[in-house]
């Protein structure tokens, strides 16, 4: 396939810590430097790694998982105010401001990211959510398709297109122009999330406009759809995980290749810190708080058991890493170069 490369044999000998025997999901079912040779060479090493995440103005990372090449790709960034208003909302606003400063955050505001994820298996080219789309281009936004491109892929060779859950910044970018934005993709989603969403039920209550997004972006790629659910398989090696809260249908997806694993957690955690050394603290996007809180907990626990990498939505891009048990939740540590070795 076009634009898909085979990742290189692991070197003999070396243990990653995400090449652990596959678990069950949850527990309920589911001097040298000194040297001018060597200072040129990390000169262009550098220089290469600058390339991969910074080309023509779009960021994205490939990482090599097994056989697969996953590659997150930035839709963007976007700055907002008073971040007790959207994280720890059940807690007093003093709580949400020691723990920013305890982790060398400012308090007054915060910076929210988005990271699709693109999984070429070699058989397929797999698009994990779509971000904010032509809607978002404005406030500087709406970027996967130029980073899909940036990454060596065009849109028209992604296969089939995920959608996690359908808040409009994962489903922003299925279409442009009024047209399907992944032209040869079938589709795939929770049948949960999906008849939710759809139900005009929604029509008078908070979730309207979600409604009316997604009758605008999904509804018209319906007949090219499989509504999924858990345990579900995507394709070989990739399988769907239900962890609701958030959303009422919200999936994650677990990855697995050649013996290593990495979890795409979505938006079960949407800040490495308030979600995440303190996933009891309710977010104000979570739908269903108290359900949001236990999937974090159970979903995290079993990464820091297992030692699993995953790619979070809105964790600091590249936005991927992992965790370990910590006080009253979890420590966001981010990955540096344990894809490439």
């Amino acid at each position: 396939m076009s634009g898909a490369r085979a990742a290189p044999n692991q070197q003999e000998g070396i243990v990653t810590a995400f090449s652990l025997k596959r678990r069950t999901l949850f527990a309920a079912g589911a001097g040298a430097l000194a040297a001018p040779s060597l200072l040129a060479g990390l000169v262009n090493a550098q220089e290469s790694a600058d390339k991969d995440v910074m080309a023509n103005g779009a960021d994205f990372k490939t990482l090599k998982l097994g056989s697969f090449k996953v590659t997150v790709i930035s839709d963007g960034t976007r700055a907002s105010d008073n971040p007790h208003e959207t994280y720890g909302t059940n807690q007093p606003a003093d709580a949400v401001t020691a723990l920013l400063e305890q982790n060398f955050l400012p308090t007054a505001g915060f910076i929210n990211g988005f990271s699709p994820v693109l999984v070429d298996t070699g058989s397929d080219v797999v698009l994990f959510d779509t971000g904010l789309g032509e809607g978002g281009r404005d406030a500087g936004t709406g970027k996967l398709a130029h980073g899909i491109r940036a990454a060596g892929y065009t849109p028209e060779q992604v296969s089939v297109v995920v959608i996690t859950h359908m808040h409009g910044d994962h489903i922003g970018g299925l279409m442009e122009a009024g047209k399907p934005a992944f032209a040869n993709a079938r589709y795939v989603t929770g049948k949960v999330e999906f008849d939710f969403w759809k139900d005009p039920a929604r029509v008078g209550t908070p979730a309207e406009n979600g409604h009316k997004a997604v009758l605008q972006k999904v509804v018209p790629l319906a007949e090219k759809t499989t509504f999924i659910a858990d345990g579900a398989e995507v394709v070989p090696g990739i399988t769907a995980v239900a962890a609701f809260g958030h959303s009422p249908g919200h999936m994650i997806y677990r990855l697995d290749s050649d013996g290593q694993a990495l979890i795409l957690t979505a938006d079960t955690a949407n800040h490495y810190v308030l979600s995440l050394q303190r996933p009891d603290w309710e977010v104000r996007f979570d739908m269903d708080k108290s359900a949001a809180s236990a999937t974090r907990k159970k979903v995290f626990d079993m990464i820091a058991t297992d030692r699993l990498p995953f790619v979070g939505y809105h964790m600091p891009f590249p936005a991927v890493g992992f965790v370990e048990r910590q006080d009253q939740g979890y420590r966001f540590v981010p990955a540096t170069y344990q894809f490439d070795i």
